[in-house]
């Protein structure tokens, strides 16, 4: 087995974000559909004898004590391992979107390590490992487009078919936390289902978090406008800033705002280690 890994870590985004419930401990129960689309960052892990994690970043300079770092010493930690690694990260997912990059980069971080290291760990293993992490990072870890329900953790793989999506992610990002704290988010109790959501998925749902996210960040409803004005439906993702709208396989998007990032992303039927998730 290789010393050596070069590999991706997808985004996702959310189809819809329905908030339905707070729990004692604070933490907010969802229901949303999870996308996984080809931005990717690239991650490259390299076993050393020591038993120290450090990490390179390749372009954007990422807090010292990141996901990634923090998933390597929890899977140290957890396994005893007394072997250590050095991580390059290209990071190219944008911060504070939506998108779940850093959670995927965890997810990733869990998947090479248990290779790298030998540990074979089974993927409940790692799955209970990565909800300390976050609660986006079982999704990751599981491979596959899902239902998602409680915090995070409930995840129920489904088929989701090709889709094209065009992404705006205004310069401004958008502290999760801050629009999960907001006293004007009221959790809706009314539940739906994975059928609902089959018998229209392009324009089902909403996103609860959008309208707290609006009144924080003008580049969501700038990037919304934007699409409106050519037809589309655009919607924010997760907990924003970015917004997505479904588009037609041939859609060429048009120029935007400087302040924005745009980008044509298509669906991933599957992450690209599924198979490296034992058992």
């Amino acid at each position: 087995m290789r010393s050596i890994y070069d590999v991706l870590a997808p985004a996702k985004l959310n189809r819809f974000l329905h908030i339905t419930g707070l729990r004692e401990d604070g933490y907010h129960l969802i229901e949303s559909v999870f996308v996984l689309i080809d931005w990717f960052d690239r991650l490259h892990f390299e076993k050393t004898k020591n038993n120290q994690i450090s990490r390179e970043d390749l372009t954007t300079i990422l807090p010292l004590d990141d996901l990634i770092t923090k998933a390597a010493r929890s899977l140290q930690k957890f396994t005893h391992h007394p072997y250590g690694v050095h991580i390059s990260i290209e990071k190219i997912i944008p911060f504070q979107a939506g998108m779940g990059g850093g959670s995927s980069d965890a997810a990733t971080t869990l998947l090479a390590l248990n290779r790298l290291w030998k540990l074979n760990l089974p993927l409940h293993k790692l799955m209970s490992i990565g909800l300390e992490l976050g609660a986006d990072v079982p999704f990751f870890l599981q491979g596959h487009n899902a239902w998602i329900e409680g915090i995070g953790e409930k995840i129920t793989p489904i088929i989701h078919s090709p889709t094209k999506f065009w992404i705006l992610k205004p310069s401004q990002g958008i502290e999760t936390k801050m629009l999960f704290s907001n006293f004007l988010l009221n959790p809706n109790p009314e539940n739906a289902t994975i059928s609902d959501f089959a018998i229209k998925p392009n324009d089902f749902g909403r996103n609860d978090l959008q309208f707290i996210a609006e009144r924080f960040c003008p580049g969501v409803s700038e990037a919304i406008k934007i699409m409106a004005n050519l037809g589309l439906s655009g919607r924010m993702t997760g907990s924003g800033s970015a917004v997505f709208a479904n588009v037609e396989m041939d859609f060429q998007p048009p120029s935007s705002p400087n302040t924005f990032r745009s980008r044509i992303c298509s669906s991933l039927e599957a992450h690209p280690l599924v198979e490296w998730a034992v058992g």
